[in-house]
C-alpha cells in the first residue's frame, strides 16, 4: 500500500512539475525581447552571386517569391509569402501587412549581408496573434540564423502590440488614409493603375492578395521624381540616414499600400520606421530630426501612388 501510493505521489509530482515548467516556459516566451531583422549570414563575393541561391533555397522551403528588386546600389531585396504569411494575414481586417517578409542582400565593404525580417516580431507589431515561429523556423532552415538585429535592445510582444515611438507617435491603428473607392475591385485596380503610371514617384514591387479575406497590400519603391520631386520620400534617402550601422537594416524596404475593402491605406511613418528602428534617436547625427519631412513626404507620395490626389490646405 506504501509504495503504491508513493508511486501515485511520484508521478503527480512529475505532471505537477512538468504543469509549471511549462507555465514558466511560455511566460518566457511572451516576456522574451525580439529584435526586427535576422542576420543569416556573411560572406564575401558579390550580390549578384547570391541572388539565384538565396531564391533556390527560398523556394525549397515552400516560400514564394512575390517581388525583387535593388533600391538604391549594393542592396537586393526580395519578397517572399507563403500559406502560413497568408493566413496571419486575414486574421484580422488589417493584418495583410504579415503576408510579405522580406529577405536582403546587402554588401558592405567587402562584406556581403544576407538577412531577412523576424516574422514573429512583425506579427506582434501588426497585432496578428497567428504563431508565425513555423515561418522564422523555414527562413532559418532555407537561409541560416546568426543574430537577432536593429536596436540595441530588443522589445516583448507585448510592448510590439502597443507600441509607439515617443508620446505624439502615432500607433499602428492610427494609419494613413489614403483613398477611399466604392469598392474592393476598384480599389485594387486603381492602385495598379497608379503604381504602373509611377504616380508620385511610386513604382510596385509585389501584390500579394490575402485569401479568405478583401484585403491586397502592395509593396511599393519610392523615388524622387526627376522633374521637381520632394527627396524626403526617397528610400534611399531616408536610408541613408536612418541605417548606418554596421550590418545593414535593408529589409525595412520597401514600404506597403494596404487595399482592405474600399479603403486604401498605409502604415503611418512614424510607426513604420520606428517599429524597424526603435533605437533610433529623436535628435543628432543620423536621427528622426534629420528626415523630419518625411512622413508628409511618404504621405503625399503613396497617396498618389493609390490614386489618389493631394489635398492643399490653404
Amino acid at each position: 500500500m506504501f509504495q503504491v501510493d508513493s508511486r501515485r505521489k511520484a508521478k503527480w509530482l512529475a505532471y505537477v512539475t512538468a504543469m509549471l515548467l511549462g507555465l514558466a516556459s511560455l511566460a518566457a516566451q511572451a516576456a522574451a525581447e525580439m529584435k526586427p531583422f535576422m542576420l543569416a549570414s556573411t560572406s564575401s563575393g558579390t550580390i549578384a552571386d547570391k541572388i539565384s541561391g538565396v531564391k533556390s533555397a527560398l523556394t525549397a522551403k515552400g516560400f514564394e517569391v512575390v517581388g525583387e528588386y535593388s533600391p538604391y546600389a549594393n542592396a537586393h531585396i526580395i519578397i517572399v509569402t507563403n500559406g502560413a504569411l497568408k493566413k496571419a494575414g486575414a486574421s484580422h481586417d488589417r493584418a495583410g501587412y504579415v503576408a510579405a517578409q522580406r529577405v536582403t542582400i546587402t554588401k558592405v565593404g567587402d562584406e556581403v549581408q544576407i538577412a531577412y525580417t523576424n516574422p514573429v516580431y512583425m506579427a506582434a507589431a501588426y497585432r496578428v496573434k497567428n504563431d508565425l515561429s513555423g515561418v522564422a523556423d523555414a527562413l532559418e532552415a532555407a537561409l541560416g540564423a546568426e543574430k537577432e538585429y536593429g536596436p540595441e535592445q530588443g522589445l516583448t510582444a507585448e510592448e510590439l502590440t502597443d507600441y509607439h515611438y515617443t508620446f505624439g507617435m502615432e500607433y499602428f491603428d492610427e494609419p494613413y488614409d489614403l483613398v477611399s473607392y466604392n469598392s474592393y475591385q476598384e480599389a485594387v485596380a486603381a492602385v495598379e493603375k497608379a503604381l504602373a503610371a509611377h504616380k508620385g514617384g511610386t513604382t510596385r514591387v509585389y501584390r500579394i492578395d490575402i485569401p479568405g479575406s478583401k484585403q491586397t497590400v502592395f509593396g511599393v519603391s519610392m523615388i524622387e521624381p526627376e522633374d521637381g520631386g520632394n527627396k524626403y520620400m526617397d528610400e534611399s534617402f531616408i536610408m541613408n540616414e536612418i541605417d548606418f550601422k554596421p550590418v545593414r537594416s535593408t529589409g525595412h524596404l520597401p514600404y506597403e499600400i494596404l487595399v482592405k475593402g474600399s479603403e486604401v491605406e498605409a502604415l503611418h511613418a512614424r510607426f513604420r520606421i520606428a517599429i524597424n528602428f526603435p533605437d533610433l534617436s529623436m535628435m543628432g547625427a543620423n536621427s528622426f530630426m534629420n528626415i523630419m519631412p518625411s512622413p508628409d513626404a511618404i504621405k503625399e507620395a503613396l497617396t498618389l501612388g493609390a490614386g489618389g490626389e493631394i489635398q492643399l490646405d490653404f
